[in-house]
């Protein structure tokens, strides 16, 4: 039966949680949403069923590296049911995962095709693809304890975050207190290339992997690669180039 709300249900461990959040219907928006999406489908996948429910992270259970994306888009993850698979965004993150020696290929395309990655998990503070790619605040907080169950299902483990964007940013930051981080008061604000230490782990910021900032060149590939970098040898990963 499918969670009614955010953070229930039995079962522990990441692919339980993973379980429980494909079923969650808490933010009756967004649920619309998702599944007119999927019932209409883009022309261009007009033969493809949509997944059409929330997207849970995607990586090791044992991750060293976590990165925090915004939501899921309309048309990529909410099409394929894994995070950053299936648009421009995650064509470009991977890429640099890739690049680093931190994914199995430099592309994501569906489910099946093999990509693999390297101590990195990938999560988003909210799962259910939004209209307009945008979650409103009261999404986020009713969306925000399946964050905080993740870090701390990570925690021995976890070493680094890396956050891309000033929505994830403040969707982190408390998730991160309420899993037991100590976040400094006045919490640390968001910028490109923005670096806290808590505790063990250290915290990264990192412009959106958005068409908007891509195709400005307000993040351009070598950007993205020197915060993941930084970020891998933090968490004692290795890291190519």
């Amino acid at each position: 039966m499918a969670d009614s709300g955010c953070g229930g249900g039995a079962g522990t461990g990441l692919a339980a949680l993973d379980a429980r959040i494909t079923g969650c219907r808490a933010c009756p928006r967004l649920v619309e949403w998702r599944e007119e999406v999927a019932r209409t489908r883009r022309a261009a996948f007009a033969d493809q069923e949509y997944w059409g429910r929330p997207v849970p992270g995607f990586g090791p259970a044992d991750a060293a590296l976590l990165i925090v994306g915004l939501a899921p888009a309309a048309h990529g993850a909410n099409r394929t049911g894994r995070m950053f698979t299936g648009d421009r965004s995650g064509d470009v993150l991977y890429a640099a995962l890739h690049d680093v020696g931190l994914a199995s290929r430099a592309t994501a395309t569906a489910v099946d095709d093999g990509l693999e990655l390297y101590g990195v998990r990938i999560t988003s503070p909210v799962h259910c693809a939004p209209p307009a790619n945008r979650p409103t605040p009261e999404e986020r907080n009713t969306c925000r304890p399946w964050l905080r169950q993740e870090l701390e299902l990570l925690r021995p483990t976890l070493r680094a975050v890396v956050v891309l964007g000033a929505f994830g940013w403040q969707a982190a930051l408390p998730a991160l207190a309420e899993a037991g981080w100590a976040v400094p008061r006045p919490r640390p604000v968001f910028g490109h290339g923005s670096h806290v230490r808590l505790d063990d782990l250290d915290l990264f910021g990192c412009f959106h992997v958005s068409q908007r900032n891509t195709f400005t060149g307000r993040l351009t590939p070598a950007m993205l690669r020197d915060v993941l970098r930084k970020a891998a040898r933090s968490a004692g990963l290795a890291v190519a180039g």
